[in-house]
């Protein structure tokens, strides 16, 4: 493996909201690198309305567990763990949330070459459905 903005990450989320589904794609450079044991995907993410803002995003995949970390000007930690539901913190503009997080699948299909990392986990907010998510990472090293 090799880091250095040497990867070529392409991230799709679908979000499903009373159920009107919206689908985002991304595609970024980033690092991707094994550490102790786990993997971790790093790239920045950046506001489509406001470039200016920036978050510096780290994907940790252990053996059962991912965990999407954000940080920046509204920092966000989501755990995903395949049939537990986590509290996870979300800083928002309109300050700090708990919301609940339950996962009911992770297919990890990572190499040290790269390769793809797929979830699917509902939020809720007080036990209250908020959305359905699903969200496909790939990884691939740039060519040359």
């Amino acid at each position: 493996m090799q880091d250095s903005n040497k990867y070529i990450i392409t991230v799709t989320g679908i979000q499903e909201v009373e159920g009107e589904k919206d689908k985002i794609e991304v595609t970024v450079t980033g690092d991707y690198v094994e550490k102790n044991g786990h993997r971790y995907i790093k790239y920045k993410e950046y506001d489509a309305e406001d470039p200016s803002i920036c978050l510096d995003t780290a994907v940790k995949v252990e053996e059962n567990k991912v965990s999407i970390i954000r940080m920046g000007d509204h920092p966000s930690r989501l755990i995903l763990e395949k049939d537990v539901r986590h509290q996870c913190h979300y800083n928002t503009v309109m300050g700090d949330i708990m919301m609940g997080v339950y996962t009911s699948q992770i297919e990890n299909n990572l190499t040290d070459n790269g390769g793809d990392l797929t979830a699917k986990y509902e939020l809720d907010f007080f036990a209250d459905l908020v959305s359905k998510n699903e969200f496909h990472i790939n990884v691939k090293a740039k060519e040359g």
